[in-house]
């Protein structure tokens, strides 16, 4: 499974990047926000940490300023995949991009007729949220399940983006039902190597090393 990170934070990122296992970023208005500058300026800096899908959200909602606001985004890099959100407009806009050979990623995916709908689309990535799922006493990874078993089915190319993945538990679930990415906070990304056992053992072999060289 592919790992993104979740953040529009540079210092994050390009932490992230050093630990070799980076694929790719999500970003969204709200996270372009916290960091206080130029969407676009933000945006350039992080296709130069990584060599990867970065996802570069649209803000307007109707199909003409989709459009319009994806076209200087796309510009910035090649990696640049515009994410639009799944509605009517959204999924517009999505064919008309892809048909103009541009990476979308259809975020705000809650059920998999919408990620049928966004494959027919020619959707590069779909976001489903499984934490928001999780939130309303839904089981998040059950749709996970069921979108792979439809793109399964039909051989449809989309790429399965486990988003709103709030600890490791959902990283590893979202990789047993088949997610090809999962994107997560930093935070939940250095979780993942963390175990209690590792660092017993780690101690106890240091601390057999300290007693050889006192002998």
């Amino acid at each position: 499974m592919k790992f993104f990170i979740d953040t529009a934070n540079i210092e994050e990122i390009r932490a992230a990047a050093q630990l070799g296992i980076v694929d790719g970023v999500t970003t969204n208005p709200s996270l372009i926000a916290k960091e206080g500058r130029k969407f676009e300026d933000v945006v350039a800096e992080i296709t130069g940490l990584v060599d990867g899908p970065i996802s570069a959200e649209v803000t307007a909602l109707d199909y003409d300023g989709m459009m319009s606001q994806a076209a200087p985004l796309a510009k910035i890099h090649k990696n640049i995949t515009i994410k639009v959100p799944l509605t009517k407009d959204g999924l517009r806009a999505c064919r008309a991009l892809r048909d103009r050979d541009t990476a979308v990623n259809v975020t705000l995916c809650f059920s998999p007729s919408q990620a049928l709908l966004a494959a027919k689309c020619g959707a590069s990535f779909i976001s489903p949220f499984v934490g928001r799922l999780d939130d309303i006493s839904h089981d998040g990874m059950d749709l996970i399940r069921q979108i792979r078993a439809i793109y399964d089915n039909y051989g449809f190319t989309t790429q399965i983006l486990a988003a709103s993945i709030r600890h490791p538990i959902h990283v590893v679930e979202s990789a047993l039902a088949g997610a090809d990415v999962g994107t997560m906070p930093y935070k939940v990304m250095l979780q993942l190597y963390e175990h209690p056992l590792t660092d017993i053992g780690l101690k106890k072999f240091l601390e057999d090393w300290d007693k050889l060289k006192v002998k």
